[in-house]
């Protein structure tokens, strides 16, 4: 296959698993699925979690690999690429201190149901508006740190290019899409957060930071 020829399978295969990835994650699947498998939610984020892993998995394998190196940089700009992405995982880290891992896997809705104290209102989540820790820099900060480790690489050959390319588009397009839902849920509280903090890349808030120390000065 020509080089086109695998840039647009790899490409295909990418938008492919994000409609579907996107198309799972829906209010609209949920609520199908509550009306038709009610028993069956408390497991729900669990079964689309690991359908995501298995279904990312088979894209990444099936995709081909084409020999084709964009760049490779030499010391000591490959050493200086390791600071923006050891930052992007301290952020990560950072990040995850103000998630619950349980809840977002699926563990906790399990754990609920178990107890009887399971909402199908929740459908398959129970979350509330936290603006704590990153959250007040970007709305979307584990997009962010994701983004910045991916692009952040010393050595870029085709098929990580397009992967980092069409993995920063799938999040500003699942990052609008998610955001869809949480004003459904939350309301005008969502919409003035979104009016003082950036989407992804944190602009606003640093901004800020920058203009309230000069007026300081």
């Amino acid at each position: 296959m020509t080089i086109i020829g695998n840039v647009l399978l790899i490409i295909s295969f990418f938008a492919l698993f994000g409609v579907f990835h996107s198309f799972l994650a829906s209010n609209k699947v949920k609520r199908i699925v509550k009306e038709r498998f009610p028993g069956f939610l408390p497991f729900y984020r669990l079964a689309y979690n690991s359908i995501s892993i298995f279904t990312f998995m088979g894209f990444w394998i099936a995709s081909p690999k084409p020999d084709v190196i964009l760049f490779d940089l030499q010391f000591p700009f490959d050493i200086l690429m390791l600071l923006p992405q050891f930052a992007s995982l301290v952020g990560m880290i950072w990040t995850l201190k103000y998630l619950d891992g349980k809840e977002f896997l699926g563990i906790t809705q399990i754990a609920r149901w178990k107890s009887g104290t399971y909402s199908e209102d929740d459908l398959d989540e129970s979350s509330e508006l936290r603006i704590e820790g990153p959250y007040k820099f970007s709305r979307h900060p584990i997009y962010f740190f994701t983004i910045l480790y991916l692009l952040a690489h010393p050595t870029m050959n085709l098929f990580y290019f397009l992967f980092a390319v069409c993995g920063t588009l799938y999040f500003i397009a699942g990052s609008i899409y998610e955001e869809k839902k949480l004003v459904e849920k939350f309301g005008d509280a969502y919409i003035s957060y979104q009016k003082e903090v950036s989407r992804i890349i944190p602009f606003k808030p640093v901004l800020r930071l920058i203009i309230t120390r000069l007026v300081a000065k």
